[in-house]
C-alpha cells in the first residue's frame, strides 16, 4: 500500500468510507476511485470506471463487485450512477489490448477514465496498483474494491457495464457462452475454443486462444501476466 499524505490518519476500524472521510478532513476532496474488470479474461473487453461518490450519504449493500450476487450488482450499480457525483467508463477492445499489452492499456484506460469525469478529483484511490501520470495525488490501495468506498463502485460499474457487454456478444457468437463465464477460462470455454477456434472477441496474446487459433505469437497472457518466451513449448512468465 502507498502511504497516505502527511497528516491524513485512518483508523483501523474506519470502515468502507474511512479513506474518502479521512482525505476530506485534510482537505483532498473529491475523491475519485477507478477499478477495472475483465483483466483476467481471454475474451471481451476491459472494462474500466472511475466514480466520485457524494460526501454525504451510502450506497446501500455497496462492496467488492465480486462479493455481490449479479441482481445485487445491477441494484447497487443503479444507485451508485443515479447518486454519484460523476461516474465514467472506458471500454477497451481485445484488439488494442493485444496490440499495447494488458497492464499498458489498464493503466491508459484508468487515466482516460479520470479525465473524462465532469468532475475533476483532488485525490485518486486506485486498486491494487498506482496509476502514473496523474496530475492529482493518488494512492494504491490492496484490495481497494474491498476497503474504500469509491474504489468498490468503481469496481461495480466496471462489472456490470462489462456483463451487459457479454451479454451482447453472446447472442453476436453464441457458440462460447459468454453469457454464463463472461469471458473468462472455464472448462466450457475452453472446449468450444478447440472446437471452433477464436471469434474477433478473443485476446490472442492469451496461451489458450493462440493454440486453439494455431498460432505460434510473441507475447501472450498467462493469468494476467505478459509472457514473451517460450522454453519446451511452454509461455514463461515475464512482468512487461
Amino acid at each position: 500500500m502507498s502511504p497516505l499524505p502527511r497528516g491524513v490518519a485512518l483508523r483501523r476500524d474506519a470502515g468502507l468510507y474511512g479513506y474518502e472521510r479521512a482525505l476530506a478532513r485534510c482537505g483532498f476532496t473529491p475523491v475519485a476511485g477507478v477499478d477495472e474488470a475483465g483483466r483476467g479474461a481471454c475474451a471481451g473487453p476491459l472494462v474500466v470506471a472511475a466514480v466520485i461518490l457524494p460526501r454525504r450519504g451510502r450506497v446501500d449493500g455497496l462492496t467488492d463487485s465480486k462479493l455481490l450476487s449479479p441482481n445485487a450488482r445491477e441494484e447497487v450499480y443503479e444507485e451508485i450512477t443515479r447518486r454519484a457525483v460523476a461516474w465514467s467508463v472506458v471500454v477497451i477492445p481485445p484488439g488494442e489490448l493485444d496490440r499495447a499489452g494488458l497492464h499498458v492499456c489498464n493503466l491508459a484506460g484508468m487515466r482516460r477514465a479520470l479525465a473524462r469525469l465532469a468532475v475533476r478529483p483532488a485525490y485518486v484511490l486506485s486498486d491494487g496498483f498506482p496509476v502514473p501520470g496523474l496530475d492529482v495525488p493518488g494512492l494504491a490501495i490492496w484490495k481497494g474494491d474491498q476497503v474504500a468506498a469509491c474504489v468498490a463502485a468503481a469496481s461495480v460499474v466496471a462489472k456490470v457495464t462489462r456483463d451487459r457487454i457479454m451479454t451482447e456478444l453472446d447472442a453476436r457468437y453464441p457458440r462460447y457462452g459468454f453469457a454464463v463465464h463472461k469471458g473468462y477460462v472455464t472448462a466450457d470455454h475452453q472446449r468450444a475454443l478447440q472446437e471452433h477456434g477464436p471469434c474477433p472477441e478473443h485476446r490472442m496474446r492469451y496461451v489458450n486462444v493462440a493454440r486453439a487459433a494455431r498460432l505460434k505469437p510473441a507475447g501472450d497472457v498467462m493469468d494476467g501476466v505478459e509472457t514473451s518466451k517460450v522454453r519446451d513449448n511452454e509461455f514463461v512468465p515475464e512482468i512487461a
